[in-house]
């Protein structure tokens, strides 16, 4: 594995007078999670769908994010068209200890749900009918709107984990599809009260502009390359982290 360089500052040291605090950070593992950027390329400059998160949230209120969440068990046993590609099955199990042969599968379906659970869109096909069977909850509206989610149309472009010290902590993975893949909607999902309270389509210039978490800024960049390389697969797929007090770039 290739190690890059250091991307951002050395985070601040812990407060040596609340030595509690620090072990709280080493306590919080982080939980195997998945995003889903959608992009737009019928017109010359690309676009993706982000959503801006409720104010009221702990992890992250106010900011413009892209879809997605943590894995939830029926993700494991959801029905798919397609499968994913083996160089984002290796990348996907690269670094995790102990990793099931099942989890690269479960990510990119948990991606899928999530995105659909946020925004009411459906990802998937509908050439081979509905789902015979899903597993309880957001997966029966798949069935509802005869969606079946495909895999093969999804790209990895990164990896990040959330730094010790935060109230929510992910290990999560940046899944890419095109819009041509959505394959139904749901109305009535976006709300003043719902967790995403405002979606938009937005360029690299207008996302740059809006208030962003700083991996996302980081991913963007890191999406605009696989862009212009036509997401191809010899492309490296960074891994960020925090190791040391350092923010780290590796390359899976």
């Amino acid at each position: 594995m290739d190690q890059a360089t250091i991307l951002l500052p050395t985070s601040a040291a812990p407060d040596v007078a609340r030595p509690d605090a620090a072990k709280r950070k080493v306590a919080l593992r982080p939980r195997n999670a998945a995003t889903l950027i959608i992009i737009d390329r019928t017109a010359r400059h690309p676009k993706f769908l982000m959503g801006k998160r409720h104010e009221s949230l702990a992890f992250m209120p106010g900011k413009f994010v892209f879809p997605g969440g943590r894995i939830e068990p029926g993700d494991r046993r959801m029905s798919v068209a397609g499968a994913l590609s083996s160089r984002a099955e290796d990348a996907l199990t690269k670094r995790v200890p102990r990793a099931s042969h099942s989890l690269g599968r479960a990510l990119a379906l948990a991606a899928i749900r999530e995105t659909h659970e946020e925004t009411g869109l459906f990802l998937g096909t509908t050439d081979y009918g509905p789902p015979e069977t899903t597993p309880e909850g957001s997966w029966e509206a798949f069935k509802r709107f005869g969606v079946m989610p495909d895999l093969e149309a999804l790209h990895l472009v990164a990896r990040a984990i959330t730094p010790p010290g935060r109230p929510r902590r992910f290990d999560t993975r940046f899944f890419t599809i095109d819009r041509k893949a959505v394959a139904a909607e749901q109305p009535g999902i976006v709300t003043p009260t719902s967790e995403l309270v405002e979606l938009a389509w937005v360029s690299f210039a207008e996302a740059r502009e809006l208030d962003l978490p700083r991996i996302t800024r980081i991913v963007l960049d890191e999406l605009e390359l696989q862009i212009a390389g036509g997401f191809a697969p010899y492309l490296p797929i960074p891994f960020f982290h925090e190791r040391n007090g350092k923010n780290i770039r590796d390359v899976l």
